[in-house]
């Protein structure tokens, strides 16, 4: 086990379990929420290291979320990846205020989602490159 985290957000079961088996198969560990407020009262418990998170959910949305996170600062760094339906676009303004370095339109691959968040752990985490392969 590596020790990086992964904090996924999303109300759609079937897409927190293919993330969270393929994540974990990657060598992450993996913590769901079913909504953003949820997800940012985990965050607040233990940093994630990623943030996987849809943009439609109930209570708050992703974006409320992501803007939740940049204004904590222990948070404030943490990158973020947002699943949107396609089409569905977030304004330059809004993505400003967050620490999104990352939009991906549903539906998406799963070992998509994988490559985007080891890209965004960086290099340094070779290990976990090669048990996704």
């Amino acid at each position: 086990m590596t020790g990086l985290n992964v904090l996924i957000a999303d109300d759609e079961t079937p897409i927190t379990s293919i993330l969270r088996s393929r994540l974990e198969k990657a060598g992450f560990r993996v913590r769901v929420a079913s909504d953003g407020q949820e997800a940012f009262e985990l965050a607040t418990e233990e940093a994630p290291d990623v943030v996987v998170t849809d943009l439609q959910m109930p209570r708050w949305s992703g974006l409320e979320f992501a803007q939740a996170m940049k204004a904590e600062p222990g948070l404030a760094s943490v990158p973020v990846l947002l699943l949107t339906a396609r089409g569905y676009i977030v304004e330059p303004g809004e993505r400003d205020k967050t620490n999104i370095r990352s939009i991906m339109a549903k539906p998406f691959s799963a070992n998509e989602v994988v490559r985007c968040v080891l890209e965004m752990v960086g290099s340094s985490h070779r290990s976990l490159r090669k048990e996704s392969a």
